[in-house]
């Protein structure tokens, strides 16, 4: 067997163990949420988005550390948020009942908001960074502490929004057990992290044969790789009916990857992350930061129409704003 045969044959397998995983950690937080009486967007939001995006937090410590590859680690955060949005276009394609803005919970506008704000801030911090005029504090730059509080606040006051709206759980109460759901779910957890983690390192593999560079790994390739947890959950979420959740895991994954660019920066000792890393970087964030204010408007509008009887014109607009991202930087990577 060729050396790519064989890394191809490994990737294969590490995106089928991720897919069965996927749609058991849907299936066992769908349980809890019935369980503990919480809602489905707030599971998707902390619970399967965490866990979900905790791929992108490995492969961005190991590229900053380990491979002292930042544009992989930065790449990989920005390309997950953009990749994530064109999950949620997916979703809207594949829910044939209706447009999922228009069944969605209102209760995600505010984390689609907060989305904006957040990846506005890291594309402030990508071109001020790149002329070297954030202010440092130690190794750390002062941008990441600016992402941490937004995060942090974004976390409370979501929190806060669900306890004044006492959503009740939509679904019937399952009936397994609580102690069967959290074991279920923790195993579930185990597999999606063992296995993301796996997925990047195959990815460099490949893309080192293949002769790509650093920043178009990071934002497609790479990016790709650690959001298969999140297309899996969505796909299951989208059989076991939950909508809300599948939304929420996107949205909060999303805040989640943003968060890890300060982490990344946290743990990059070597200089000021943000300074050496490609320019490039920026066309991700504000792709991004323009998804996510398009998923505000279809959450506020409800667009139920459906474009060529295919996704409602948000989901269109995702879409090709991920295709015109992913064009310039191949158009870049040689």
């Amino acid at each position: 067997m060729t050396p790519v045969l064989s890394v191809w044959t490994q990737f294969a397998a590490c995106v089928l163990l991720v897919g069965v995983a996927g749609v058991r950690l849907i299936r066992y937080g769908d349980a809890l949420a019935g369980l503990a009486g919480i809602s489905r967007s707030w599971v998707g939001l902390i619970l399967v988005a965490t866990v979900t995006s905790l791929p992108e937090l490995v492969t961005g410590l190991s590229a900053v550390t380990i491979a002292a590859a930042p544009d992989i680690a930065v790449g990989d955060a920005l390309g997950s948020c953009v990749f994530n949005l064109a999950i949620l276009a997916i979703l809207d394609v594949l829910y044939r009942k209706d447009a999922v803005y228009a069944v969605a919970s209102a209760g995600h506008i505010l984390s689609a908001g907060f989305g904006v704000i957040l990846l506005a801030a890291a594309a402030l911090i990508l071109l001020l960074g790149a002329r070297d005029i954030l202010p440092q504090v130690g190794h750390v730059g002062g941008g990441s502490l600016v992402i941490v509080a937004l995060y942090a606040w974004a976390l409370r006051t979501i929190y806060l929004a669900e306890r004044r709206q006492r959503v009740e759980s939509e679904q019937n109460r399952p009936a397994m057990s609580l102690k069967s759901a959290l074991v279920g779910y923790v195993a579930a957890a185990m597999v999606i992290i063992a296995a993301g983690t796996w997925l990047p390192l195959l990815s460099v593999e490949l893309a080192r044969i293949m002769g790509w560079s650093n920043s178009f790994v990071g934002t497609l390739f790479v990016a790709l790789a650690t959001s298969i947890p999140e297309l899996a959950t969505t796909l299951g979420a989208l059989r076991a009916g939950a909508i809300d959740m599948a939304i929420g895991n996107l949205l909060g994954s999303n805040l989640f990857d943003v968060l890890i660019l300060a982490i990344d920066d946290m743990a990059y000792v070597a200089g000021p992350l943000y300074a050496r890393v490609s320019p490039l970087h920026l066309l991700s964030a504000l792709s991004a930061c323009l998804m996510s204010g398009a998923v505000v408007v279809g959450l506020a509008y409800r667009p139920a129409s459906r474009v060529w009887h295919t996704g409602s014109w948000v989901s269109i607009g995702l879409l090709a704003v991920y295709l015109l991202n992913s064009w310039v930087q191949y158009l870049h990577s040689r």
